[in-house]
C-alpha cells in the first residue's frame, strides 16, 4: 500500500468518523463497533479530522463574554471581532500562542484558490505560522509585505520560514521581498522602487485579496520583532516617540489617529502605504495582550483592519480607553 492510499483511507475514515459523532451523535462506542475499531482509534480520527481541517468547531452563543465584547467592537469599529478568552492571570507568551492558534483556524476560512494573501513578518505572524491548518488551492500568491533585512542580518531565514508555512500550509506559490526593512536614505527606496523586479512584487501587493498582520508594539512583553530584532537605532527610537507614534503595521508607523503620512521614519520604510492595505477587501488583524491595544486603536482609527482577532483582555481594554466604549 502507497503512502497516498494510506492517507487517502485515514481521511475517509475521519470523515466518516467526524460525520457519525457529529451529525448522527454516537457515542465513540457506537462508531468504534460500526468501524470496526478501538475507541482510541476513532479519538485518534477525530482529533485528525480537527487538526487537518475536515472538521471546523465553531462556538456562538449570545451569553458568553467574548460574544459580548465582539460585539461591542463591531458596533464601535465596524469590524467583524473574534475574541478569544483566555484568563487574565495567563502569560503573555501563552496567550500570544492561544490567540495564535484561533487564529490560524479562522484565517483557513479566509483563503481560497486564486488569491493574493499578503503577509507581514512578525512575532504574532510567526507564532500563527506554526498552527496553521492545512487547506489546498490552486492558483494562490503568499506575498511578503515588507523587506527583513537590516544592519545585523539579511532577515532572509527569518521571513522566508513564516512564508513558507504558509505556502506549504495553502499550496500557494511565495513571493519574498528581498530588500531592508528601512532604507538608510528614501532616495535609494524611491530608486529601488523604479526596478522592474521590485515592480513585481509591489503589483502583487496592489492585487492583495487577503492581508494578515500583527500590530507592532514598543512595550510588549512579548517583544515585537521590529522593535527586538535590531531594526531600529536610538535615534529611530526617539524620533518615533517625538512624533507621537503607537505601533506599526508591516514596520510602517502611525499615531492613535491613524495618521501616518508625515512620521519620518515611513519615508525609509519598506512596507505598504495604508492605501494599498486599505485597498484589500479583507485585511486581518491579529493582536494579543493589553499592550497591543493602543496600537490596535490606531490601526483601527486608519481604517487597516475588516477582522480582528484578540484575546479578551486586550480586547476589554480597548473599548474602556477614554472615548472609546462600545457604541461611541
Amino acid at each position: 500500500m502507497t503512502f497516498e492510499t494510506q492517507s487517502s483511507d485515514k481521511t475517509q475514515d475521519a470523515l466518516r468518523a467526524s460525520h457519525l459523532y457529529y451529525l448522527q451523535d454516537l457515542t465513540m462506542e457506537a462508531i468504534a463497533r460500526e468501524l470496526g475499531t478501538s475507541r482510541s482509534s476513532v479519538s485518534r480520527l477525530l482529533s485528525f479530522a480537527r487538526e487537518s481541517g475536515l472538521v471546523d468547531i465553531q462556538i456562538k452563543s449570545p451569553l458568553d463574554q467574548a460574544t459580548v465584547i465582539s460585539e461591542a467592537l463591531h458596533r464601535r469599529w465596524g469590524v467583524v471581532a473574534h475574541v478569544v478568552p483566555v484568563p487574565d492571570q495567563t502569560t503573555d507568551v501563552d496567550r500570544l500562542d492561544r490567540v495564535a492558534l484561533s487564529a490560524a483556524r479562522i484565517l483557513t476560512q479566509f483563503v481560497d484558490s486564486n488569491m493574493v494573501i499578503g503577509v507581514a513578518w512578525g512575532s504574532t505572524v510567526s507564532a500563527i505560522s506554526r498552527y496553521l491548518v492545512p487547506k489546498a488551492t490552486h492558483g494562490s500568491t503568499i506575498v511578503q509585505l515588507n523587506g527583513a533585512a537590516n544592519t545585523r542580518t539579511t532577515g532572509i531565514v527569518y521571513a522566508s520560514e513564516i512564508l513558507r508555512r504558509f505556502g506549504d500550509a495553502f499550496g500557494a506559490t511565495v513571493q519574498q521581498f528581498p530588500v531592508p526593512a528601512f532604507f538608510d536614505d528614501p532616495e535609494t527606496k524611491l530608486a529601488l522602487w523604479r526596478e522592474r523586479s521590485t515592480k513585481r512584487v509591489l503589483e502583487f501587493q496592489e492585487a492583495m485579496d487577503v492581508v494578515l498582520f500583527g500590530i507592532g508594539a514598543a512595550n510588549a512583553l512579548v517583544p515585537s520583532h521590529v522593535y527586538s530584532g535590531g531594526y531600529l537605532e536610538a535615534a529611530d527610537h526617539e524620533s518615533l516617540a517625538a512624533e507621537g507614534v503607537v505601533g506599526d503595521v508591516a514596520t510602517v508607523f502611525f499615531r492613535a489617529d491613524g495618521s501616518s503620512t508625515d512620521i519620518t521614519l515611513n519615508k525609509r520604510a519598506s512596507g505598504p502605504d495604508f492605501a494599498t492595505i486599505r485597498r484589500a477587501p479583507r485585511r486581518v488583524c491579529v493582536a494579543a495582550g493589553v499592550a497591543k491595544a493602543e496600537g490596535l486603536r490606531g490601526a483601527l482609527a486608519a481604517g487597516l483592519v475588516t477582522d480582528v482577532i484578540v484575546d479578551e483582555s486586550c480586547a476589554r481594554a480597548l473599548l474602556e480607553a477614554p472615548g472609546a466604549g462600545a457604541g461611541a
